[in-house]
């Protein structure tokens, strides 16, 4: 997976709690197993005025100018900031891999549902928990300044605004090795690799019958 050290990103702000994965990326865009691809699918019953189907030539749909990731200010957001229990209802990973296709690398929120935020760290998107009041604050930042960014720090744990104000964030020290590293569970199995084949050649040398 891509591996996430630094960003500086324009902030798309998505002021509802309670968002699921569901309103992510609906059910019937589940049937592919390919993680890319689903970008422009994202939150498809909000950005899309026509129900979605897979397949479909998004560029022709007719969008919904009220919906944020359509308005022109927020246009090439990487950042968004969003309410609390984002990513809840169903584990699909789906919901992750249609952020980061879509040019999404960081989620800002005061929580996040357990198995999305796993999910997410898995596929190279990072969540930050920081505390309601200061979630708060961004939100009426980011309303009041177009062009408003973020920069995302996570060797140091630190999101710091336009203004300079030094924002930390709590991180699973090991979690944090893989994003910083890229290295989903594939990834840090095959830091093993030598080990693994020297094991796979011992068997085959002391149980040849399982290999017939």
């Amino acid at each position: 997976m891509k591996a996430f050290t630094v960003l500086d990103g324009l902030v798309a702000p998505i002021d509802r709690a309670n968002v699921d994965t569901d309103a992510i990326l609906p059910k019937q865009f589940l049937k592919s197993i390919q993680r890319s691809g689903f970008g422009p699918y994202l939150f498809d019953e909000w950005r899309y005025l026509d129900p979605g189907e897979p397949g479909q030539d998004c560029s022709q749909r007719p969008r919904n100018p009220d919906f944020v990731l359509n308005q022109p200010r927020y246009q090439g957001a990487s950042v968004l900031l969003v309410r609390e229990n984002f990513g809840c209802g169903s584990s699909r990973e789906h919901a992750p891999w249609a952020l980061e296709d879509f040019g999404l690398r960081a989620l800002i929120a005061p929580s996040f549902a357990d198995i999305f935020c796993n999910n997410c760290m898995k596929n190279g998107l990072l969540p930050i928990v920081l505390e309601a009041n200061v979630v708060d604050r961004l939100f009426a930042e980011v309303d009041a300044t177009p062009g408003y960014r973020l920069h995302v720090d996570l060797a140091t744990q630190l999101v710091t605004t336009p203004s300079g104000d030094a924002i930390s964030f709590s991180m699973d020290p090991f979690k944090k090795h893989c994003v910083l590293n890229g290295l989903d569970d594939i990834g840090l199995a095959l830091q093993h690799e030598e080990a693994i084949r020297r094991y796979e050649l011992n068997r085959i040398r002391h149980e040849p019958w399982l290999f017939l």
